[in-house]
């Protein structure tokens, strides 16, 4: 089964042909939301959202290892994770959507793994390509179909938030190599990976980051909701 895990903006999927809502009960505490299920083309799907119903929760308190636990336990085999981001080079223009191919990950603080030690075996999960490289083709096929463009490349900077960073900051992303940032790529993408789930992460680039473009003196959070109102439209046409 395909799980859609959205973010800003996306908190419900109107494409959706809902057949029932259950909460699911974890060893690591309650998801985020409930789980939505139903189906999409006649294909089933099980929605997310990663922020709550009511976008409530901040980043930094996303509890990402119970949310993708109850994803497992429901049988779902691949992820389709939607962020928004914000650009770092001058790759992505605002409303673009990105496939990243790579991450970074500067968060801190996080329960960033299902691997605690105790009575488990110490496991050291491969995360050298952090997200599958076939459900990355078959987005992009997706796309193309669809006539949607996207970006097929890119590193994303997973940072801690909630504030937004400072132009200094940018700065080090940029000179790391990165070239999109946001605040939910990890562990999300870690967790998936040691559950063994497929994972792909549909990046929105919903404004230029912070001393870059028209954020050089300040980032306008009313532009970033306005682009992401648009740029979902093309999210759900996938």
């Amino acid at each position: 089964m395909l799980a859609i895990i959205g973010g800003s903006g996306l908190t419900r999927l109107s494409t959706l042909a809902v057949a029932r809502r259950e909460v699911i009960r974890t060893p690591y505490g309650e998801p985020s939301s409930a789980l939505v299920f139903g189906q999409i083309g006649g294909r089933d799907v099980v929605f997310l959202a990663r922020h709550g119903q009511g976008h409530t929760i901040p980043p930094h308190r996303v509890n990402y290892r119970a949310n993708l636990w109850a994803l497992k336990k429901c049988g779902v085999a691949s992820i389709l994770a939607v962020a928004s981001v914000g650009a770092v080079g001058g790759e992505y223009a605002v409303g673009d959507l990105v496939l990243p191919h790579q991450l970074i990950d500067y968060t801190t603080g996080r329960e960033n793994t299902f691997f605690d030690g105790g009575d488990r075996e110490v496991v050291h999960v491969d995360f050298t390509h952090p997200y599958t490289a076939q459900l990355r083709q078959r987005c992009l096929a997706a796309a193309r179909s669809a006539g949607i463009p996207v970006h097929d490349a890119g590193v994303y900077a997973a940072v801690s938030g909630p504030r937004l960073e400072t132009a200094a900051e940018i700065d080090r992303l940029g000179r790391d190599g990165a070239t999109m940032v946001g605040m939910t790529g990890m562990p999300e993408a870690a967790l998936a990976r040691e559950l063994g789930v497929a994972y792909v992460t549909i990046a929105v680039v919903v404004n230029h980051a912070a001393g870059r473009g028209d954020s050089a003196l300040a980032v306008s959070m009313e532009g970033i909701v306005a682009v992401l109102e648009t740029a979902m439209v093309k999210v759900r046409s996938l």
